[in-house]
C-alpha cells in the first residue's frame, strides 16, 4: 500500500497517480492542499527521505504566497516546517510512501519505480 500526497491541479501528481494505477498498486490518495500535514507527520517523512524541509520546498511559490522564508539552516528548522503546515503550496509534490516506510518525491521516473518496487515487498 502507498500514501500519495497530492494536488490533482499538478501534472506530475497526475503521472505518479497514473503509474500506481498502471501497476495495480493500492494507494490512498491525501489531497495535502486540503489536509495539510502535521509538523510531526513532516518530521516523519523528512526522515525518511533523509532531507531537510528547505529540501522539499518550492521556494519559487513563496513570493506568489506571501511568504517569506527564514535561512535554510537548523535554528531554523521549525519555522520552515511551520511556514509548510500554514502553507502547504511550499512542499514539493507528489510525496509517495510504502508501507515499508520508503519515501520519495516522486517527480521522476526512477523514483516512481523505487516506490512502486517496495510496495511489491
Amino acid at each position: 500500500m502507498i500514501e500519495i500526497w497530492l494536488n490533482p491541479a499538478c501534472s506530475k501528481c497526475r503521472t505518479a497517480e497514473s503509474e500506481l494505477k498502471a501497476a495495480g498498486v493500492e494507494y490512498t490518495v491525501r489531497r495535502y492542499l486540503d489536509e495539510p500535514p502535521t509538523v510531526a507527520e513532516l518530521e516523519n517523512v523528512l526522515a525518511r527521505l533523509g532531507l531537510e524541509p528547505w529540501d522539499i520546498a518550492r521556494t519559487a511559490d513563496a513570493g506568489r504566497l506571501g511568504v517569506t522564508l527564514p535561512a535554510k539552516d537548523t535554528t531554523h528548522r521549525r519555522d520552515w516546517l511551520e511556514a509548510m503546515v500554514d502553507h502547504p503550496r511550499l512542499i514539493q509534490r507528489p510525496i509517495l510512501t510504502a508501507s515499508d516506510g520508503t519515501t520519495v518525491v516522486g517527480r521522476d521516473p526512477e523514483s516512481l519505480s523505487r516506490v512502486i518496487a517496495a510496495s511489491d515487498m
